[in-house]
Order: C-alpha cells, then structure tokens, then sequence
C-alpha cells in the first residue's frame, strides 16, 4: 500500500482513508491542491511521504494472530504498508503513550532545564514502572526523557508533564493538540503515562505517526539505540545519587531475537490489564532501509516477542533491497 504525509490535516486524513492509498500526485494531493486556503499555506502539502490504508493489509509469509489487539509494519523508504490488521481500531496504548510525552519534550523542552519533581510524580504504587524519583529531587530534563523513554518511568512521565505545562491535565492538551496536527485524529489522551483511563486510547496507525514524527530526531534515536542510561539526580537534602535505567523491550535485553538480517534499534513498550502487551520498534534491514512494526495487544510477553519476530522475518527479510 502506498503512503502519505508528514503532516496531514483531519479533513485531507478522511479524504485519504476514503480513498486508500495516495502517492503525491495523485487524489490525495489534488484534494488538498484544490481545498486548502493557498492564502493561509503556500508551502508543501502535509500528504507527501507517510504510510496509509484503509483496509487490512496480508504479509505473505506471516499467519495473522487472531488474539491481537492490531498490528502492523511499515517500510519508511518505500512508503509501503506492508502489513496492517485493524491498525485504526482504537485501543488502550498503555505506555506506549510516552512517544507523544516524548515528542512534545523533543518539541518544546530545553534538554538542559533542571526539573523539581513535585509529590504528583511520586504517588505510584509498587507494581507501575517508576525511575525511583523522590519528591524534591532535581535532575535535567533530558535525564527525565531518557528514564521515560528507556525505562518508561511514569514518575518521568509527570514530572515532565508538570514542568512544561504546569500540570497534567495542561500536558494532556498539548498531547492531543500535537496527535492532531500529526494526523492521528483517532486519538485522545488524558495522561502523559499511559495508565488505564476509559478516555484514553489511540490507535496503532496513530502510533506508527507519533513514532514516526519521534525518529525524524537523532535525539530519540540516540536514547532509543542506548543499553542503559545513568541519571544523576540530586536529593532535596543535596545529596547525589545515581540510577541506572535498562530498556524495557526484549530485543534491547537479549531476551528476544530478532531475525538475523533484521537490526532492531530500539523502541516503546507498554502493558496494562487493558491493553495487553504492546511494542513499537525502529529496525534497519541489511541495506539499512527503516522500518516501524507494532503489535498491540498480546496476551504475554512470549506471544508479543513471538509475533513480532514473525512479521519482522515475513517482511523485512523477504523485502527486496531498494
């Protein structure tokens, strides 16, 4: 299936998925040509060079799971579909929510800005994923993104939140504020973490958006490739400690392989009651072409990586070199 845009208004997004796929001469791009206000926008239409179907897209080579929430795999060079199963249902995305907290940190935040964490970030229970952040505690901004990109913290997540809009709920605003302006009009957010509210989902194609807008910066790319990060945090007393943070998907671990022409980058995790076990990943083929895949949804860990390793295998391996 062929793709579309980088950016891509809601009214040009429902033309498309109307329409299926576009390349940028054809009705996508003359739609947006003939209806957008050419006095307000001179510049390059948004449907330009992003992924797009409407419909499930079969992978030869690759049995679709039915006990999945979604799934899919996207060839960023070729601008391809290569394999979508319910890709716009919407869905609980658990942590994988953290790309757009991420993204908007990459967007608007000084990665030098020292951060105070508030008593918000640290009022998780002892079963969600938090950084070991203590109320008081100071630490950069950067060091904040890396624990919620690597070790998705959802102490990092808030404190985040708190220290570029204020609060959470501010944050959530500016969360669905930018999905929209990515095109991922199936999306609404509530939290900057991504743990179980009824009005918060998103879909997989609204994902594979958000992270594909993350990866057009080297500094996510960098945070996702990296095998651990050292955050130095400072105490409210001032006393300096360290936290070591591990990336949470299994290829990362070495407790997944990937298929042996398929180099996994790194990516998000997440997983909820709700959601199932969900990850997104970046990965290179032998000639170093790029690549997303997301799968949604799995009942455990073992059919997640399982699932994934498949439709990696089925269609970045049989993909001929571009």
């Amino acid at each position: 299936m062929k793709c579309i845009s980088k950016r891509i208004t809601a009214a040009a997004c429902a033309a498309l998925l109307l329409g299926g796929c576009a390349a940028p001469s054809s009705a996508a791009a003359q739609y947006e040509q003939q209806n957008y206000d050419k006095s307000l926008y001179k510049g390059k239409m948004f449907a330009a060079d992003l992924c797009v179907t409407d419909t499930d897209v079969p992978l030869n080579g690759y049995v679709t799971d039915d006990s999945l929430h979604a799934a899919g795999l996207f060839d960023l060079k070729n601008e391809k579909v290569l394999f979508a199963d319910r890709i716009h249902e919407k869905l609980f995305p658990a942590s994988t929510t953290k790309i757009m907290t991420a993204y908007l940190v990459l967007k608007y935040g000084n990665l030098d800005d020292m951060v105070t964490v508030s008593p918000n970030a640290t009022q998780f229970s002892y079963d969600e994923q938090v950084c070991g952040l203590e109320t008081g505690d100071t630490l950069k901004l950067y060091d904040l993104l890396c624990g919620l990109v690597i070790y998705s913290g959802n102490d990092s997540a808030v404190a985040i939140a708190e220290h570029l809009a204020g609060s959470v709920e501010a944050f959530a605003g500016m969360m669905n504020e930018a999905a929209t302006s990515l095109g991922a009009t199936n999306t609404h957010f509530v939290n900057p973490h991504g743990l179980h509210d009824d009005e918060h989902y998103t879909t997989a194609y609204d994902l594979y958006l958000m992270f594909n807008a993350c990866a057009k910066d080297q500094r996510f790319m960098d945070i996702i490739s990296m095998k651990s990060y050292t955050g130095t945090i400072t105490s409210a007393d001032g006393t300096v400690r360290t936290r070591e943070w591990y990336p949470t998907n299994y290829y990362s671990q070495g407790l997944a392989d990937a298929p042996s022409d398929v180099n996994v980058f790194g990516g998000k995790t997440g997983t909820t009651d709700e959601a199932g076990s969900c990850v997104i990943l970046y990965s290179q083929d032998l000639q170093n072409n790029p690549y997303i895949s997301i799968v949604m949804g799995a009942e455990d860990k073992v059919t997640l990586y399982s699932d994934m390793t498949a439709m990696l295998g089925a269609g970045i391996s049989s993909t001929p070199a571009g």
